[in-house]
Formats: C-alpha cells, structure tokens, sequence
C-alpha cells in the first residue's frame, strides 16, 4: 500500500471514505450484521468531526434517523419481561414491527448497550430531538442489565460483563439524562476494584491494565461526576503516570505493545480527562497517526502500511482532534462526539428540564 504527502490531512479523500462506509453498514456486510449501527456511528461522527455533515441533505439525515428508530426494541403492552430488553439493536435482521397488536416479544428481539450508545450518539450527531426514543424503557433495559458485583453485561441474550459496558451504560445514562439506570455506588466500587497493580485499569478485578480499559473506566467515572474517587495522590499520579508511558511515538495500548491509531484516542483522551494531555509529545504522536493515512483511497489504519477501516478512521480523526488539528472540529473526551454535538445534547436536556 503506498502513502503520499502524509504531512497534510486529506480531508475531502475521508469523507468519502466514510460516505462510502456509511452506505455499507446499512446495505451490505452481512458478516458484521449484528454491529452495523456501530459501523454507522464511525462513519456519521467521523463525519462530524471532519466538519462534513453538511455533506447530507436533510432528507439523508431523516432517512438515517429513521433506520436508526427502526432499530429500537420497545415494550410489549402487558408484557413485564419485555422492560427488560429494551434498547438498539444492531441491525434490522431481527426486529419486528409493533403494531401495539403484539402480545410477546420475540427471543432474538433484545437491545445491546453498544448499539444504544452508538444508537443514541448517532442521533444527537444529526440533530434529532431523542422525542421518538422511549426513554423510559431504554434506561429500564441499562437497569436489567447490570450484575451484582457492580459491572454490566452487554445484552440478555448472554455476553461478558466488563467495563466495556459499564461505559456504554453510562454514556445512555448520561445522554437520557437519567441515572436510574444503573447503582452508581456498585458501579464505583466496581471500577475502582478493577485498577492493577501498575495504575491502570482492567476488563475485571485482577486483571491485566489496557489503555482501552482504563479510558472507558477514567470517562465514566467523568461522566458520573465521581473522578474525585481517585485523588487519593498514588492512585491518581500513578494512573497518569501509566497513561503516560504509553507514548512511545504514537501510543500503545499495553506495555511492550507495539503504537496503535486508535490509542491516539483512548489513551490521549484518559489523558485530557485527566488534565495532562498537553505534557505528550504532539509532533510525534501526529506523525505516527498521518503514518497510517491512506491519502488515495482514504481513511487510517491500526499500523502503518496496512489496511485501513472506519475504527482506526474514526479514532485517528479523533486523536488528531484532541491535538486542535485545523480544519476538524472538537472531540469531548469522555462521550466521545464532537463538541458541536455535546453542545446540541446540552440544549436538549435543558429544554427536558422545563
């Protein structure tokens, strides 16, 4: 695969990169059925942050919302486990229209705190007002999702329970503006058993620290309000100090791990939340992130010369963001949308208010 001019960023060539991701995640890519709206979400807040969402027409933007609402399960009238499992799927393959006529929910019908979250972002993205998102039962289905040691799984249909979905359980949270959804005193606790030995954050209590971890971990405790739980000066100096030896060029996402474009994000934004983000080096981390560019057919790669896609795309825009890169537009760092959009979702929730 052969780069050129990696100095600048090619903009117009990641739109349509992303356009033409956009356009899969609804129509085609049969083996990634089950995470198109993640897919989606790459595309449309990558989009964003390349200042580009002008590039849809309002008539685009409803047709997307509306796949988008097409992937909500909702509640069966009379039916009580039904609550239950509330929330976005990740495609259309298994959801079945309500009528209101329907006496039960299908077992293959069940939302998933990834798709919601991405679901969600998607929609405050592209300006959507949430009115056609039944709050009440998406933050029911967070609810029954969370285990008794304070972590969440991801669906009832069975699947690990990590910090993954703690943080996409407290995005929704966060964007519904409502914390019924989950024991915000067991999910602390969870989260504060998690941190290694070393200071960064696991999957689980006794497990090994990964940058991806330790910023769903750092970001929910931001978006809850709770950061305060690791001032106690070891933790916290030693959680920044982990963070920060992850820089080797760009960043890594475990010791002895090769730079990776999409810790660019995860680590550099644990690192904003954290307050240190301007103590790393920029010149280098955004010379390994224009490494991986692809300036002819568009988008970023995990590693130099190799293939890219719309993760790695998405998170090395982001992480070229953070570093105020011209021409794109704020990251928020702990929901991980542009700062437009956040701005958008503040001015709803004032309006939810009243």
């Amino acid at each position: 695969m052969i780069y050129l001019n990696n100095e600048e960023l090619c903009t117009s060539v990641h739109v349509k990169f992303l356009k033409k991701y956009l356009h899969h995640a609804s129509n085609s890519w049969s083996s990634h059925d089950s995470s198109r709206l993640t897919l989606a979400f790459f595309a449309i807040s990558g989009l964003d942050i390349l200042n580009a969402l002008d590039s849809f027409n309002e008539d685009e933007k409803s047709e997307i919302c509306g796949w988008i609402y097409k992937l909500q399960v909702v509640p069966i009238e009379g039916e009580e486990e039904s609550w239950d499992r509330c929330g976005f799927q990740g495609s259309t393959t298994l959801c079945l229209p309500n009528d209101g006529r329907r006496k039960h929910i299908s077992q293959y019908e069940c939302g998933h705190l990834a798709m919601t979250y991405t679901g969600l972002a998607c929609l405050i993205i592209l300006g959507d007002d949430l009115s056609r998102v039944n709050k009440k039962a998406v933050i029911h289905g967070v609810r029954s999702l969370q285990q008794d040691d304070g972590s969440f799984c991801a669906t009832l249909s069975g699947s690990e329970s990590d910090m993954r979905f703690v943080y996409c359980a407290a995005c929704i949270c966060y964007m519904l503006c409502d914390w019924s959804g989950m024991d915000i005193e067991k999910t602390v606790n969870y989260i504060l058993k998690s941190l290694s030995y070393d200071f960064g954050f696991s999957q689980r209590p006794e497990c090994e620290s990964h940058g991806g971890t330790t910023y769903c971990a750092v970001a929910t405790l931001a978006l809850m309000n709770q950061v305060h739980y690791t001032n106690e000066v070891r933790n916290l100096d030693g959680l920044k100090r982990w963070s920060m030896f992850r820089h080797v060029s760009g960043f890594q996402g475990r010791p002895n791990k090769p730079a990776d474009t999409c810790y660019s994000f995860w680590i550099g934004a644990t690192l904003k939340l954290l307050g240190v983000f301007d103590l790393t080096d920029f010149k280098e981390n955004r010379k390994y992130i224009m490494s991986t560019q692809n300036t002819l057919s568009g988008g970023f790669s995990k590693w130099e010369d190799t293939t890219t896609d719309p993760l790695h795309t998405y998170f090395g825009l982001c992480g070229l963001s953070l570093m105020n890169e011209g021409g794109l537009l704020q990251v928020h760092p702990g929901l991980n949308i542009s700062q437009r959009a956040h701005k958008h979702l503040d001015n709803l929730h004032k309006i939810w208010q009243y």
